[in-house]
Protein backbone atom coordinates (compact mmCIF):
# COMPACT_ATOMS: atom_id res chain seq x y z
CA UNK A 1 0.00 0.00 0.00
CA UNK A 2 1.29 3.43 -0.90
CA UNK A 3 2.24 5.77 1.92
CA UNK A 4 0.74 9.25 2.53
CA UNK A 5 1.00 11.66 -0.36
CA UNK A 6 2.51 15.10 -0.52
CA UNK A 7 2.98 17.59 -3.35
CA UNK A 8 6.42 18.10 -4.86
CA UNK A 9 7.69 21.31 -6.43
CA UNK A 10 6.18 20.39 -9.83
CA UNK A 11 2.70 20.03 -8.33
CA UNK A 12 2.55 16.27 -8.59
CA UNK A 13 1.76 13.96 -5.75
CA UNK A 14 4.67 11.97 -4.32
CA UNK A 15 4.68 9.34 -1.62
CA UNK A 16 6.27 10.22 1.70
CA UNK A 17 8.61 7.53 3.04
CA UNK A 18 7.74 6.26 6.46
CA UNK A 19 10.41 6.93 9.04
CA UNK A 20 12.11 3.93 10.59
CA UNK A 21 11.19 3.19 14.19
CA UNK A 22 13.55 4.92 16.61
CA UNK A 23 15.97 2.69 18.45
CA UNK A 24 16.42 3.07 22.17
CA UNK A 25 19.73 4.92 22.77
CA UNK A 26 20.81 2.43 25.45
CA UNK A 27 20.53 -0.63 23.19
CA UNK A 28 23.84 -0.18 21.31
CA UNK A 29 25.70 0.33 24.60
CA UNK A 30 24.09 -2.75 26.15
CA UNK A 31 24.88 -4.83 23.07
CA UNK A 32 28.48 -3.66 23.07
CA UNK A 33 28.83 -4.35 26.81
CA UNK A 34 27.40 -7.84 26.39
CA UNK A 35 29.78 -8.60 23.55
CA UNK A 36 32.75 -7.38 25.60
CA UNK A 37 31.71 -9.51 28.57
CA UNK A 38 31.37 -12.61 26.39
CA UNK A 39 34.77 -12.01 24.84
CA UNK A 40 36.45 -11.55 28.21
CA UNK A 41 34.69 -14.58 29.66
CA UNK A 42 35.98 -16.67 26.75
CA UNK A 43 39.52 -15.36 27.28
CA UNK A 44 39.29 -16.15 31.00
CA UNK A 45 38.12 -19.70 30.28
CA UNK A 46 41.05 -20.14 27.89
CA UNK A 47 43.44 -18.82 30.54
CA UNK A 48 42.05 -21.23 33.15
CA UNK A 49 42.50 -24.16 30.78
CA UNK A 50 46.08 -23.01 30.22
CA UNK A 51 46.60 -22.94 34.01
CA UNK A 52 45.49 -26.57 34.35
CA UNK A 53 47.71 -27.66 31.48
CA UNK A 54 50.72 -25.71 32.77
CA UNK A 55 50.48 -27.28 36.24
CA UNK A 56 50.27 -30.66 34.54
CA UNK A 57 53.64 -29.99 32.86
CA UNK A 58 55.41 -29.32 36.16
CA UNK A 59 57.50 -32.19 37.57
CA UNK A 60 55.58 -34.33 40.05
CA UNK A 61 51.92 -34.00 40.95
CA UNK A 62 49.70 -32.99 43.86
CA UNK A 63 49.63 -36.50 45.33
CA UNK A 64 53.40 -36.66 45.65
CA UNK A 65 53.83 -33.02 46.69
CA UNK A 66 51.37 -33.35 49.60
CA UNK A 67 52.52 -36.77 50.78
CA UNK A 68 53.80 -37.22 54.32
CA UNK A 69 57.25 -38.55 55.12
CA UNK A 70 57.27 -42.34 55.25
CA UNK A 71 54.24 -42.88 53.01
CA UNK A 72 54.55 -45.80 50.64
CA UNK A 73 54.15 -45.68 46.88
CA UNK A 74 50.82 -47.47 47.26
CA UNK A 75 49.55 -44.74 49.59
CA UNK A 76 50.59 -42.04 47.13
CA UNK A 77 48.94 -43.92 44.27
CA UNK A 78 45.72 -44.22 46.28
CA UNK A 79 45.75 -40.46 46.95
CA UNK A 80 46.34 -39.87 43.25
CA UNK A 81 43.14 -41.79 42.46
CA UNK A 82 41.21 -39.94 45.18
CA UNK A 83 42.28 -36.60 43.72
CA UNK A 84 41.32 -37.75 40.23
CA UNK A 85 44.84 -37.31 38.92
CA UNK A 86 44.55 -40.57 37.00
CA UNK A 87 42.00 -38.91 34.69
CA UNK A 88 42.89 -36.74 31.66
CA UNK A 89 43.63 -33.11 32.50
CA UNK A 90 40.90 -31.73 30.22
CA UNK A 91 38.32 -33.94 31.92
CA UNK A 92 39.39 -32.61 35.33
CA UNK A 93 39.27 -29.08 33.98
CA UNK A 94 35.74 -29.57 32.68
CA UNK A 95 34.59 -30.91 36.07
CA UNK A 96 36.11 -27.88 37.76
CA UNK A 97 34.54 -25.45 35.27
CA UNK A 98 31.09 -27.03 35.69
CA UNK A 99 31.03 -25.92 39.33
CA UNK A 100 32.27 -22.40 38.64
CA UNK A 101 28.85 -20.82 37.83
CA UNK A 102 27.60 -21.95 41.26
CA UNK A 103 30.64 -20.46 43.01
CA UNK A 104 32.24 -23.86 43.63
CA UNK A 105 36.00 -23.52 43.16
CA UNK A 106 36.67 -27.18 43.86
CA UNK A 107 38.72 -28.86 46.58
CA UNK A 108 42.42 -28.39 47.21
CA UNK A 109 44.93 -31.22 47.20
CA UNK A 110 44.85 -31.17 51.01
CA UNK A 111 41.09 -31.65 51.13
CA UNK A 112 40.06 -28.05 51.90
CA UNK A 113 37.34 -26.26 49.91
CA UNK A 114 39.08 -23.67 47.74
CA UNK A 115 36.30 -21.15 48.41
CA UNK A 116 36.95 -21.33 52.15
CA UNK A 117 40.70 -21.19 51.61
CA UNK A 118 40.39 -17.92 49.69
CA UNK A 119 37.56 -16.39 51.74
CA UNK A 120 40.00 -14.56 54.04
CA UNK A 121 43.09 -14.25 51.86
CA UNK A 122 41.44 -12.72 48.79
CA UNK A 123 39.57 -9.92 50.66
CA UNK A 124 42.90 -8.96 52.26
CA UNK A 125 44.47 -8.74 48.81
CA UNK A 126 41.52 -6.70 47.54
CA UNK A 127 41.94 -4.34 50.49
CA UNK A 128 45.63 -3.88 49.74
CA UNK A 129 45.08 -3.55 45.98
CA UNK A 130 42.13 -1.18 46.42
CA UNK A 131 44.14 1.06 48.75
CA UNK A 132 47.05 1.07 46.28
CA UNK A 133 44.68 1.88 43.39
CA UNK A 134 43.15 4.78 45.34
CA UNK A 135 46.58 6.20 46.20
CA UNK A 136 47.69 5.75 42.59
CA UNK A 137 44.63 7.63 41.29
CA UNK A 138 45.09 10.54 43.70
CA UNK A 139 48.86 10.90 43.32
CA UNK A 140 49.02 10.44 39.55
CA UNK A 141 46.17 12.87 38.88
CA UNK A 142 47.56 15.49 41.26
CA UNK A 143 51.11 15.25 39.88
CA UNK A 144 49.91 15.19 36.27
CA UNK A 145 47.76 18.30 36.81
CA UNK A 146 50.61 20.07 38.62
CA UNK A 147 52.94 19.40 35.71
CA UNK A 148 50.31 20.47 33.17
CA UNK A 149 49.90 23.94 34.71
CA UNK A 150 53.27 24.99 33.23
CA UNK A 151 54.00 22.80 30.20
CA UNK A 152 57.72 22.43 29.59
CA UNK A 153 58.65 24.10 32.88
CA UNK A 154 60.89 22.79 35.63
CA UNK A 155 58.03 21.08 37.47
CA UNK A 156 56.85 19.40 34.27
CA UNK A 157 60.34 18.11 33.49
CA UNK A 158 60.95 16.98 37.08
CA UNK A 159 57.63 15.13 37.34
CA UNK A 160 58.04 13.43 33.96
CA UNK A 161 61.63 12.38 34.66
CA UNK A 162 60.82 11.04 38.13
CA UNK A 163 57.79 9.16 36.80
CA UNK A 164 59.93 7.47 34.16
CA UNK A 165 62.55 6.46 36.73
CA UNK A 166 60.00 5.10 39.20
CA UNK A 167 58.15 3.23 36.46
CA UNK A 168 61.30 1.25 35.66
CA UNK A 169 61.59 -0.09 39.24
CA UNK A 170 60.05 -3.52 39.99
CA UNK A 171 57.80 -3.80 43.04
CA UNK A 172 60.24 -5.97 44.98
CA UNK A 173 63.02 -3.37 44.60
CA UNK A 174 60.69 -0.63 45.85
CA UNK A 175 59.58 -2.88 48.72
CA UNK A 176 63.15 -3.59 49.85
CA UNK A 177 64.04 0.13 49.68
CA UNK A 178 60.96 1.05 51.73
CA UNK A 179 61.83 -1.54 54.37
CA UNK A 180 65.39 -0.19 54.64
CA UNK A 181 64.37 3.47 54.91
CA UNK A 182 61.05 3.44 56.76
CA UNK A 183 61.53 0.39 58.96
CA UNK A 184 65.14 -0.64 59.60
CA UNK A 185 66.75 2.83 59.54
CA UNK A 186 63.99 4.97 61.05
CA UNK A 187 61.74 2.44 62.79
CA UNK A 188 58.65 4.36 61.74
CA UNK A 189 56.71 1.41 60.29
CA UNK A 190 56.70 -2.38 60.83
CA UNK A 191 58.67 -4.43 58.31
CA UNK A 192 56.39 -7.49 58.50
CA UNK A 193 52.66 -8.00 58.91
CA UNK A 194 51.27 -9.58 62.06
CA UNK A 195 47.75 -11.01 61.95
CA UNK A 196 44.92 -11.19 64.45
CA UNK A 197 42.85 -14.25 65.30
CA UNK A 198 40.76 -13.80 62.13
CA UNK A 199 43.82 -13.78 59.85
CA UNK A 200 43.62 -10.04 59.10
CA UNK A 201 46.41 -7.44 59.55
CA UNK A 202 46.67 -6.56 63.24
CA UNK A 203 47.08 -2.82 62.62
CA UNK A 204 46.52 -0.33 59.80
CA UNK A 205 50.21 0.63 59.98
CA UNK A 206 51.04 -2.80 58.54
CA UNK A 207 49.25 -1.82 55.33
CA UNK A 208 51.37 1.27 54.66
CA UNK A 209 54.59 -0.26 53.33
CA UNK A 210 52.91 -2.93 51.12
CA UNK A 211 50.53 -0.32 49.71
CA UNK A 212 53.36 2.10 48.96
CA UNK A 213 55.41 -0.66 47.31
CA UNK A 214 52.51 -1.26 44.91
CA UNK A 215 51.57 2.40 44.48
CA UNK A 216 54.89 3.98 43.50
CA UNK A 217 55.57 2.05 40.24
CA UNK A 218 51.95 2.39 39.11
CA UNK A 219 51.97 6.09 39.95
CA UNK A 220 54.92 6.51 37.60
CA UNK A 221 52.99 4.74 34.84
CA UNK A 222 49.77 6.70 35.38
CA UNK A 223 51.43 10.11 35.73
CA UNK A 224 52.63 9.76 32.15
CA UNK A 225 49.12 8.78 31.02
CA UNK A 226 47.54 11.72 32.86
CA UNK A 227 50.09 14.17 31.49
CA UNK A 228 49.62 12.94 27.90
CA UNK A 229 45.82 13.00 28.21
CA UNK A 230 45.86 16.57 29.55
CA UNK A 231 48.21 17.68 26.76
CA UNK A 232 45.91 16.21 24.10
CA UNK A 233 42.81 17.79 25.62
CA UNK A 234 44.54 21.17 25.97
CA UNK A 235 44.57 21.44 22.16
CA UNK A 236 40.76 21.18 21.93
CA UNK A 237 38.94 24.25 20.53
CA UNK A 238 36.85 24.85 23.66
CA UNK A 239 40.02 24.93 25.77
CA UNK A 240 41.66 27.46 23.47
CA UNK A 241 38.51 29.56 23.71
CA UNK A 242 38.66 29.46 27.51
CA UNK A 243 42.29 30.60 27.41
CA UNK A 244 41.44 33.47 25.04
CA UNK A 245 38.63 34.49 27.41
CA UNK A 246 41.29 35.14 30.04
CA UNK A 247 40.35 32.42 32.53
CA UNK A 248 43.02 31.56 35.14
CA UNK A 249 45.18 28.53 34.25
CA UNK A 250 43.96 26.44 37.18
CA UNK A 251 40.31 27.07 36.24
CA UNK A 252 40.99 26.15 32.61
CA UNK A 253 42.63 22.94 33.83
CA UNK A 254 39.93 21.86 36.30
CA UNK A 255 36.83 22.96 34.34
CA UNK A 256 37.81 22.49 30.69
CA UNK A 257 40.85 20.20 30.33
CA UNK A 258 40.54 17.62 33.11
CA UNK A 259 36.88 16.56 32.43
CA UNK A 260 37.72 15.68 28.82
CA UNK A 261 40.80 13.70 29.88
CA UNK A 262 38.97 11.61 32.50
CA UNK A 263 38.05 8.70 30.15
CA UNK A 264 41.71 8.19 29.24
CA UNK A 265 42.76 8.51 32.89
CA UNK A 266 40.12 5.96 33.95
CA UNK A 267 41.30 3.51 31.27
CA UNK A 268 44.88 3.84 32.50
CA UNK A 269 43.87 3.17 36.10
CA UNK A 270 41.78 0.17 35.01
CA UNK A 271 44.83 -1.25 33.22
CA UNK A 272 46.82 -0.83 36.43
CA UNK A 273 44.42 -3.14 38.28
CA UNK A 274 45.89 -6.26 36.73
CA UNK A 275 49.43 -5.09 37.41
CA UNK A 276 48.54 -4.27 41.02
CA UNK A 277 47.09 -7.76 41.59
CA UNK A 278 50.10 -9.35 39.94
CA UNK A 279 52.53 -7.25 41.95
CA UNK A 280 50.61 -7.99 45.14
CA UNK A 281 51.74 -11.63 44.99
CA UNK A 282 55.40 -10.55 45.24
CA UNK A 283 54.85 -7.73 47.73
CA UNK A 284 52.73 -9.89 50.04
CA UNK A 285 55.51 -12.46 50.18
CA UNK A 286 58.10 -9.83 51.14
CA UNK A 287 55.96 -8.31 53.91
CA UNK A 288 54.40 -11.61 55.05
CA UNK A 289 51.01 -10.11 54.24
CA UNK A 290 48.07 -12.54 54.65
CA UNK A 291 46.79 -12.40 51.07
CA UNK A 292 46.69 -14.63 48.04
CA UNK A 293 50.47 -14.42 47.64
CA UNK A 294 51.17 -17.05 50.30
CA UNK A 295 48.20 -19.14 49.16
CA UNK A 296 49.39 -19.11 45.56
CA UNK A 297 52.98 -19.92 46.53
CA UNK A 298 51.81 -22.92 48.55
CA UNK A 299 49.52 -24.04 45.73
CA UNK A 300 52.37 -23.97 43.19
CA UNK A 301 54.53 -26.01 45.59
CA UNK A 302 51.69 -28.53 46.00
CA UNK A 303 50.95 -28.61 42.24
CA UNK A 304 47.38 -27.72 43.30
CA UNK A 305 45.50 -26.89 40.08
CA UNK A 306 42.10 -26.03 41.66
CA UNK A 307 43.65 -23.46 44.02
CA UNK A 308 45.77 -21.84 41.30
CA UNK A 309 42.78 -21.73 38.95
CA UNK A 310 40.58 -20.35 41.75
CA UNK A 311 42.98 -17.47 42.36
CA UNK A 312 43.15 -16.82 38.61
CA UNK A 313 39.36 -16.86 38.26
CA UNK A 314 38.82 -14.40 41.12
CA UNK A 315 41.55 -12.06 39.89
CA UNK A 316 40.13 -12.23 36.36
CA UNK A 317 36.65 -11.38 37.63
CA UNK A 318 37.94 -8.34 39.52
CA UNK A 319 39.94 -7.10 36.54
CA UNK A 320 36.96 -7.59 34.22
CA UNK A 321 34.69 -5.63 36.58
CA UNK A 322 37.15 -2.74 36.80
CA UNK A 323 37.66 -2.65 33.02
CA UNK A 324 33.89 -2.66 32.53
CA UNK A 325 33.56 0.24 34.98
CA UNK A 326 36.20 2.17 33.03
CA UNK A 327 34.27 1.52 29.79
CA UNK A 328 31.09 2.84 31.40
CA UNK A 329 32.88 5.99 32.58
CA UNK A 330 34.22 6.54 29.07
CA UNK A 331 30.77 6.06 27.51
CA UNK A 332 29.11 8.39 30.04
CA UNK A 333 31.72 11.09 29.50
CA UNK A 334 31.48 10.74 25.72
CA UNK A 335 27.67 10.90 25.87
CA UNK A 336 27.77 13.96 28.08
CA UNK A 337 30.00 15.83 25.64
CA UNK A 338 27.75 15.14 22.64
Amino acid sequence: MAGPLTTDTAGTAAPVAKSAPARHPALPALTRTGAVLLKRAALLALLLALVFCTVELLPGDAAGATSERGESAADIEQRRRLLGLDRPVLERFWDWMSGLPAGDLGTSARGEPVTGLLSTAFPNTLLLGGLALLLTAVLSTALGCWAALRPGGRVDRAVSGTATAVLALPEFVVAVALVLVLSLWTGWLPAVTLTDLDGNPDSWTMLVLPALALTLPQTGWNVRIVRAALADEARAPHVETAVLDGLPPHRVLTHHVLPGALPTIAAGLATSTGMLLGGAVVVETIFNYPGIGSVLASAVTDRDSPVIAGVTALAGAVITAVLLLADLVRDLMAGGRR
